[in-house]
């Protein structure tokens, strides 16, 4: 077995600006670890995993290789980068290092999306596979969202018996199925020959308008429209359904949702990782985690869904709610900081009140997703989670409510529903 992580590209992640100018997105901290750590971890835990492959156009750069050594170590299997010469899209960096994914007799291999949040079902996916199925078929991840939001994703019609995908579309225009793709698959080597067709109609296709100068475009394929769609109804796909959380992290307000439900996972698999309220500690509400290197008051009150990052100082009585806090951040005494990503070194002076307004999924429904809101709305920006870019100064006593700090600012007064460029 070997599993493949498409992390994607600095091109693409703009919807996470200004969090992903100082950082790749899949090394953004959710829960307190790289986003795309939970990925390696769940990977790493299925017996057999023999490789581990990031798929991307990131140049490899120091943080990218300090995290894949890290990793290597932690988790005892073999982890390398491939990076693409372009953005191939979800099939095309595959079909490109197809050796690589087969080399060493990879009988079946995972794709995961890294922009998602999941319980990763990955030796479930197996097994429903031996179940139902050849040992040829292919697996797609799926879930259940309600009728409006699965207009946003890949939907999926299956036999109800079989679990057989009949018919995939991708983001419908009208409503098809409340079944939506999960960006998880379960491949064998059989995937690509299904991927050369469609390289080899890209060709074709591209031979035949003789004005296109693009020489790469036959390359860029995606499995979702490209290959989902050609192969429903063939008897080769199926579908398996979980009921574990799932979410996208497009934005980043989506990161705090994500972040909340990896907390809430750490119960179970993760304990050590949950800060417990001790004596002369800060009041911990909910689940909490807590880098060792940090240093908080002990009239601090932290949590629910609270990250705090490497060295952060949090001084007395402060309030932290729904909120990630980035590495080197100093909350200085009595700030209140709801619904918020803090940036790296980022300072908020005392009685300061920064503060958020939640995008999450509807409670009442269980099958409600984050909705990817758009930046603006009528012109006005739509209110959603507060980002302080690195490096931002608060000054005293001000209120930033719903804004966006740009890296390297420092404010003088209060701000409310503003991008500060």
């Amino acid at each position: 077995l070997k599993a493949v992580i498409l992390i994607g590209g600095p091109q693409k992640g703009t919807r996470f600006r200004p969090l992903s100018f100082e950082v790749p997105k899949p090394l953004f901290p959710v829960a307190g670890v790289p986003m795309v750590q939970h990925h390696i971890e769940a990977c790493a835990k299925v017996p057999g995993m023999k490789e581990i492959l990031l798929m991307g156009f990131y140049q490899p750069n120091e943080a990218l290789s300090r995290f894949l050594v890290s990793a290597q170590q932690e988790f005892k299997v073999p982890i390398r980068y491939l990076q693409e010469y372009a953005a191939l899209g979800t099939g095309g960096g595959i079909y490109h290092f197809r050796d690589q994914i087969l080399s060493g007799g990879a009988e079946a291999f995972f794709v995961l999306n890294a922009d998602v949040c999941s319980e990763f079902p990955l030796q479930e996916m197996l097994e429903f596979r031996q179940q139902h199925g050849d040992v040829h078929s292919f697996v797609i991840l799926g879930t259940t969202a309600n009728r409006t939001q699965a207009l946003n994703y890949g939907c999926i019609v299956a036999n109800a018996g079989t679990q057989e995908v009949q018919h995939y579309v991708e983001k419908p225009s009208t409503f098809v199925s409340e079944i939506i793709n999960c960006g998880i698959y379960l491949f064998t080597p059989a995937i690509f020959q299904h991927i050369g067709e469609v390289f080899q109609r890209n060709q074709q296709e591209l031979a035949l308008e003789e004005s296109s100068n693009g020489w790469q475009r036959a390359e860029v394929i995606r499995l979702e429209q490209d290959v989902f769609t050609a192969l429903a109804g063939s008897g080769k796909l199926y579908v398996y359904k979980t009921d574990g959380f799932w979410s996208q992290i497009k934005s980043a307000g989506s990161a705090i949702y994500a972040s909340r439900l990896y907390l809430n996972q750490y119960s179970k698999s993760h304990p050590e990782r949950l800060a417990q309220n001790k004596p002369g500690g800060p009041v911990i509400r909910g689940n909490v985690y807590i880098h060792p290197t940090a240093s908080i008051d002990s009239t601090a009150v932290l949590g629910p869904n609270v990250s705090i990052g490497e060295g952060v100082t949090v001084g007395a009585g402060v309030r932290v709610r729904e909120s990630i806090v980035l590495h080197g951040a100093s909350l200085h005494d009595h700030t209140c900081v709801l619904n918020t990503i803090v940036g790296w070194d980022s300072t908020i002076g005392r009685w300061a009140r920064v503060e958020g307004t939640p995008s999450d999924p509807n409670p009442n429904d269980p099958y409600a997703k984050i909705d990817s809101e758009t930046l603006f709305r009528d012109g006005r920006l739509t209110p959603s989670i507060t980002i302080l870019g690195c490096s931002v100064t608060i000054p005293a006593e001000v209120v930033i409510l719903n804004s966006i700090v740009l890296p390297h600012k420092e404010l003088s007064r209060s701000y409310k529903n503003q991008i500060i460029l």
